[in-house]
């Protein structure tokens, strides 16, 4: 991928794309993706980075959700354990299976998780990463080593899927540019373009660049709305009294060091004091604990987790963990928006399920609700609709079973395995120079090459897009993300062309956001 290529065909185009996807999240870059499959013209804007909202900010998670489970959503259940074999099978190097043990400390407990954990594996069906099976107290201490056994009876073990977001999201856009997409991130759509007058269907999108300012009118068969938390803005573009259908709500995350649960098997609360679960999981060699539910009235571009979500994600923690987290012990914090479809009034975020709304007005094709894991299928049925809106040639979707950019079952050195097949070519650039191979904190994974790497093929245009998305730097270690700040900056001056004022501006600008974010913890 390449952005001055991208503004290039941009600039070039004289003809109207087939359509325009708004939004650089999971579901419109999985939109991106389907429909150059099917071979119809795209372009995707992202007003942003890609996946800088919400979808880089989940709980890493590829699940049916076993909460939706109880609340007898099987139909939402079942499809999203489909997709979540699929992901596991189309990129391999950025998702994996994952172990999780619900510890049980009443009469009857393991029985009760025990049948429905059964139930969830059944529904499954081929997709099934394992058998569910009942531990007595012995095996759950051998099998969570820093658990708080005191009044343990046992627990009950199932398996789920774990995987990288952002690497994901970035993995999407390569692979919808492999076949034919073009994508531009830091281009933001200022308004829709019409055949005629205010009750003509919308034929295209304004959008500015917000790099150089300039303005395109961009005409289009169709154009989808993508936008997740964000959705209702765009659809009062082409109706102003359109009443919202999101009702956001804040899920705030905690890192730990591994030592507070070291092994390889993950933790599931089934049941919070606000009645959600709770996970307690390995991911990249930290401890991630997560999510609360909090509704909030406005969607922000950068929400941060408020110091009582905080306190609620310490305190279960510390319920279940022997060494109990204290707000000192968290290496990083971060807060994602999650697009729930509104279903009335009355209805607590926590209740309402992860299912998805697609819908057209004005000839404006939006897709709002859902969750990683069902991001393809959202994908398949958005990109049907917006085919029939547009009249454009019925094709087939393709994605079903389309191995992502660099999909790879080789084995791989463990820090450069979100690449895939692109790995040994970023080994290779590696050797060019000493610095681009070397460590760029002695507390984190990544290398100088990474960087390079980002800024030539993955569109990273700031130190935030290296740190937080392009590696995981941020959520893995803030304070070592601040320190190695000035390097990734000279880094990516160099790859991108830019100078001292802009290393320095790009420096303060990811020191603020980084501190503003960890500083919620040690309040």
């Amino acid at each position: 991928m390449n952005r001055d290529e991208a503004i290039a065909r941009l600039s070039a185009r004289r003809t109207p794309w087939d359509m325009i996807v708004i939004g650089g999240g999971a579901t419109g870059l999985g939109i991106a993706l389907d429909a150059a499959t099917r071979g119809y013209e795209t372009l995707l804007l992202e007003r942003d980075d890609f996946a800088q909202a919400t979808s880089s900010r989940s709980t890493k998670l590829l699940h049916g959700g076993v909460r939706y489970l109880r609340q007898g959503n099987l139909k939402l259940v079942m499809g999203a354990l489909r997709e979540r074999g699929r992901v596991l099978a189309n990129a391999p190097h950025l998702a994996s299976e994952q172990p999780f043990i619900i510890p049980t400390y009443k009469r009857g407990e393991s029985l009760y998780y025990g049948f429905g954990l059964g139930v969830y594996e059944r529904l499954a069906g081929r997709a099934s990463l394992g058998r569910s099976r009942r531990l007595d107290a012995a095996e759950t201490r051998r099998e969570l080593p820093g658990l708080r056994s005191e009044h343990l009876r046992g627990g009950v073990l199932y398996h789920d899927g774990q995987f990288d977001d952002a690497r994901l999201a970035v993995c999407l856009a390569a692979s919808a540019w492999d076949h034919g997409a073009t994508l531009i991130n830091y281009c933001q759509v200022t308004g829709l373009l019409r055949t005629g007058g205010a009750d003509t269907p919308v034929a295209g999108v304004v959008a500015r660049d917000r790099e150089t300012g300039a303005e395109y009118e961009i005409p289009a068969r169709v154009v989808i709305n993508a936008t997740g938390v964000f959705c209702d803005s765009i659809r009062r573009m082409a109706e102003p009294d359109a009443a919202a259908v999101v009702a956001p709500s804040q899920g705030a995350h905690i890192v730990l060091d591994r030592r507070f649960l070291p092994g390889r098997n993950a933790i599931m609360v089934p049941k919070t004091d606000d009645g959600r679960v709770l996970f307690i999981i390995p991911w990249q060699d930290r401890l991630l604990v997560g999510t609360t539910d909090t509704p909030v009235e406005d969607a922000e571009a950068e929400p941060l987790a408020q110091p009582a979500e905080i306190d609620f994600l310490l305190e279960h923690a510390g319920r279940y963990l022997q060494d109990a987290p204290r707000r000192q012990d968290v290496l990083s914090v971060f807060a994602g928006l999650r697009p729930l479809v509104r279903a009335g009034s009355g209805h607590a975020t926590s209740a309402l399920a992860r299912d998805h709304l697609l819908r057209e007005e004005s000839g404006l094709v939006s897709i709002t609700g859902g969750k990683w894991t069902t991001y393809r299928e959202m994908a398949e049925q958005t990109v049907d609709a917006a085919a029939r809106a547009a009249q454009l040639p019925a094709r087939p979707c393709r994605t079903a079973d389309l191995p992502l950019h660099g999909a790879t079952t080789d084995a791989l050195p463990t820090p450069l395995r979100s690449y895939g097949s692109d790995a040994p070519a970023l080994l290779v650039l590696a050797q060019d120079r000493p610095a681009w191979a070397a460590r760029l904190h002695p507390r984190l994974p990544y290398i100088g090459a990474e960087v390079v790497w980002a800024a030539r093929h993955e569109m990273a245009r700031s130190v935030q897009d290296v740190l937080a998305r392009r590696t995981r730097a941020l959520l893995l270690d803030a304070r070592a993300s601040i320190e190695a700040a000035p390097r990734v900056a000279a880094l990516l001056a160099g790859a991108l062309g830019r100078d001292a004022a802009w290393q320095a501006h790009e420096v303060a600008l990811f020191t603020e956001f980084a501190v503003g974010h960890l500083a919620r913890a040690q309040a």
